[in-house]
């Protein structure tokens, strides 16, 4: 099975670091990002499962990122994981609003970002297998030539 593939966007250095040394424990290739901008444009090159999104960044924000990313067909299906220093109610709100799978307020518990992030993967496979067969089955139902 094919390693996991996580970008993690975060403007501040010290966040990116422990979120590095937090998933550590998991098999993956991590990629970085550190504003919104650069954010779409790993999006594009690694293909990543899921992206740990900073709300805080420069050129855009992790709203503004989550939204594009989730209104491209394209791109739709990455699972989403806000980590970030807002916790009010309405920025939870907006979050999902933007389209994000899930939220994680600062500071990180490690036990639970670590299930946080097994679940979101879990659940991409899951999917991206349900797809799988779901293109199998219309392939099959397609009438012989």
């Amino acid at each position: 099975m094919a390693v996991n593939k996580i970008l993690i966007a975060d403007d501040n250095q010290a966040n990116a670091e422990l979120l590095e040394a937090y998933l550590s424990e998991i098999e993956c290739d991590l990629t970085f990002a550190t504003d919104g901008e650069e954010t779409l444009e790993q999006v594009k090159a690694i293909e990543p499962d899921l992206i740990l999104l900073d709300v805080m960044m420069p050129k855009r924000s992790g709203f503004e990122v989550c939204q594009h990313l989730k209104s491209d067909p394209k791109t739709s299906s990455i699972m989403i994981l806000m980590v970030t220093a807002l916790n009010e109610l309405g920025d939870i709100e907006r979050a999902v609003h933007a389209g994000t799978d899930d939220f994680l307020s600062k500071p990180v518990n490690k036990p639970e970002l670590l299930k946080r992030v097994e679940n979101m993967l879990a659940l991409k496979d899951t999917r991206d297998e349900n797809e799988r067969l779901r293109r199998y089955i219309e392939k099959m139902d397609e009438p012989a030539t």
